[in-house]
């Protein structure tokens, strides 16, 4: 409804502003302040004054005399508040919204009928995923949910790196050593955890062995590698049966939080088709390129880069940037749109990346990259390759341990006894733990790094996940007790009510803040912001806790027909931060 809303005042504008003589490119429309009771305002006053000669409230006020309140629909009145023109919702824009807000698909924009591949995680599958990793599938999955809810058609992929060295040195190891040659035992019983101690037993051993037995073995990884770029079969199944082992366990693990994907799509698999040899040559026909220091390069000064792109080294093996290339012109021919989430230790790569798309002729508007920086913990930073890092599943462990000892304190005995048993415990705990990991990692900007802090992300009472998904549990206790079930009875709310009876600041706040879910939903998928969805839920998570307070529903002294609008406005509610909250990636708990 606020896009309906956004639209009527738009055209309003640029009508008045039309009769005026003034330019209608740029209309200053903006979200108010919290303490002014309009749902949209208008600073193009500010813009105008010059061009028309008068101080900027004086612009608003001619403005605002150019347009009838009475011929729109959705707008009760034009106010300016100094240079500001006010735009204050009428009772049809209310009515409507409520009306709408009652479906549970609200929310969902119309199908744009355009195509994205969203490619995010794609770490190498050279063991467990560890945490300092984490924020590319939380902000990647929740992308790829942001997109969907606002009506792209979205392929979830995983690239993945199964021809490059360090792939073909695991490949070495599993085949050269065995369980007793390994120092250690599984940290877990999964297969990553067990195939990733070849991984680190040959790279110790590639470090310290003897300068001949080093040779031997670098002779054999070096086979690997030609016979991948030669197309070898034999040499793409003694990979990918370290490779699709590994990724089966990493993605056991994804799963948990969850990140799931429609395809994992094998770089080996543009070696093998011919499109990185083709590749290869247009790159050599470019002015950019030069063979020097025993590789071919692009030259990319003249472009603003200042390191040269190597694509080809002097023996004919190709490298990772090579390979990303040809993938990148086969989402461009299958899809409208690519976006890739990358991390912040890739954006000289994501700039050569884009630029050698553009000289080789691709149109790199379809190419959105999002890149984030990396999760710390206090413990400092990890490395997968020495074994000194702490894993995702670590991560997700400890959440749903501390997320239950939290559920259990704040749980007296009656409670316990009466209504959660120790099922509804353990999936509170899962539900809360992974929720908060999830919630405090995509609600911050990407670009900013950020350190997970374990009482900031569990607290119940601040702004992080559980605060947000108590509103939900509190929205289906109150349908529980006007004996609805919020999960299979919510056809039983009615939702033919008179919005006019919900007339104090509290609904009006929380009706309004409803009626902006779609708006916020079109700008974050158009900026690829899902924190600004996180945003949206702690400003709706305080408007629907002061309607809590202040508003009984079920109160024996509340009208009847109060009442109806009431649930219907809680209806509503449990809708809005309910699909909020699974574009995040973070689940809805019916009780807490």
């Amino acid at each position: 409804m606020f896009l309906s809303l956004r639209a009527e005042v738009e055209d309003a504008l640029e009508g008045a502003l039309s009769a005026l003589d003034f330019p209608t490119d740029d209309l200053g429309l903006e979200e108010p302040p919290d303490d002014v009771a309009s749902v949209l305002a208008s600073s193009v006053a500010f813009r105008l004054a010059g061009e028309a000669g008068a101080a900027p409230p004086q612009v608003a006020a001619q403005i605002a005399d150019e347009i009838d309140a009475a011929d729109l629909t959705y707008v009760a009145e034009i106010q300016t508040q100094g240079p500001y023109l006010n735009f204050l919702p009428s009772d049809a824009y209310l009515a409507e919204t409520l009306a709408d807000a009652t479906d549970d698909s609200y929310g969902h924009l119309p199908d744009r009928e355009e195509s994205v591949v969203v490619e995010h995680t794609s770490a190498n599958p050279t063991g467990p995923v560890h945490v300092g990793r984490a924020r590319n599938p939380i902000i990647g999955d929740a992308v790829c949910n942001l997109l969907d809810f606002a009506g792209y058609d979205v392929d979830r992929h995983y690239y993945v790196n199964d021809a490059g060295r360090q792939m073909a040195v695991f490949t070495w190891a599993y085949e050269t050593f065995d369980e007793e040659d390994l120092e250690s035992e599984p940290e877990r019983d999964r297969i990553e955890y067990d195939l990733v101690r070849y991984y680190r037993k040959g790279n110790a051993y590639l470090e310290n062995a003897a300068e001949s037995e080093a040779e031997q073995a670098e002779a054999e990884i070096e086979s690997i590698m030609q016979g991948l770029e030669a197309g070898d079969d034999e040499a793409y199944e003694r990979v990918s049966e370290v490779v699709d082992q590994v990724l089966g366990g990493m993605t056991e693990c994804l799963a948990r939080l969850p990140a799931e994907f429609d395809e994992f799509v094998k770089e080996t698999r543009f070696m093998r088709n011919g499109d990185t040899d083709d590749l290869v040559a247009r790159l050599k026909d470019l002015d950019e390129s030069v063979y020097e220091e025993d590789a071919w390069q692009l030259e990319l000064d003249d472009h603003g880069i200042d390191k040269n792109l190597v694509f080809l080294r002097s023996d004919d093996t190709s490298l990772y940037a090579t390979r990303d290339l040809a993938h990148h012109e086969w989402k461009f021919d299958n899809y409208d749109h690519a976006v890739t989430v990358l991390g912040e230790d890739h954006k000289l790569q994501a700039n050569q990346l884009r630029t050698t798309l553009e000289l080789l002729g691709n149109d790199t508007d379809q190419l959105q990259q999002v890149l984030y920086s990396y999760v710390n913990l206090p413990e400092g930073k990890m490395s997968t390759r020495r074994g000194t890092g702490v894993d995702l599943d670590d991560l997700l462990d400890e959440a749903i341990d501390r997320a239950r000892q939290e559920v259990e304190d704040r749980l007296d005995d009656r409670i316990r006894d009466d209504d959660l048993d120790e099922d509804d415990i353990e999936r509170i705990a899962h539900q809360v733990g992974i929720g908060a990991v999830r919630y405090d990692i995509v609600s911050k900007q990407p670009t900013k790094a950020i350190t997970f802090e374990w009482d900031r992300a569990l607290d119940f009472e601040a702004q992080s996940a559980p605060y947000v998904q108590y509103v939900h549990a509190r929205c289906c206790g109150i349908l529980e007790e006007a004996g609805i079930d919020p999960e299979t009875g919510m056809d039983d709310v009615e939702t033919a009510v008179d919005a006019d009876l919900l007339a104090t600041e509290a609904e009006r706040d929380l009706l309004e803040t409803i009626a902006r879910f779609p708006a916020v939903v079109d700008e974050a998928a158009d900026d690829l912001e899902p924190h600004g969805i996180a945003t949206y839920t702690r400003e709706f998570a305080d408007r629907f806790n002061g309607f809590y307070r202040e508003c009984p529903v079920l109160a024996d002294d509340v009208d009847p027909d109060v009442r109806e609008a009431r649930l219907a406005l809680v209806a509503a509610s449990k809708h809005v931060v309910a699909n909020a909250l699974s574009i995040l990636g973070v689940a809805a708990p019916r009780s807490m």
